[in-house]
């Protein structure tokens, strides 16, 4: 997978923003993000990229490291977002 750690983080919360809109949410209707990341080292940058992508509405997160993630990925995203 292309990118470092930051881009992919940033490609992932732009896909999960994608799939969002398809429902009529957006990122502020995110209530929770859980973070997997390959190395726990890149805690730093991912929660740099996660303040810039979510601006000052940040939902609850966890960040959890992982032996390893689909496709070479550094990084992937879940979130759960109420549209009420």
């Amino acid at each position: 997978m292309p990118g470092g750690l930051v881009a992919q983080f940033r490609q992932a919360v732009a896909n999960a923003e994608a799939v969002l809109a398809t429902e009529g949410a957006t990122l502020d209707d995110v209530v929770k993000a859980t973070v997997f990341l390959l190395h726990m080292d890149d805690f730093g940058a991912m929660n740099q990229a996660y303040i810039e992508c979510f601006g000052d509405n940040r939902p609850a997160r966890s960040a959890v490291g992982v032996a390893a993630l689909p496709l070479g990925a550094l990084a992937e995203i879940e979130l759960w977002a109420y549209a009420g």
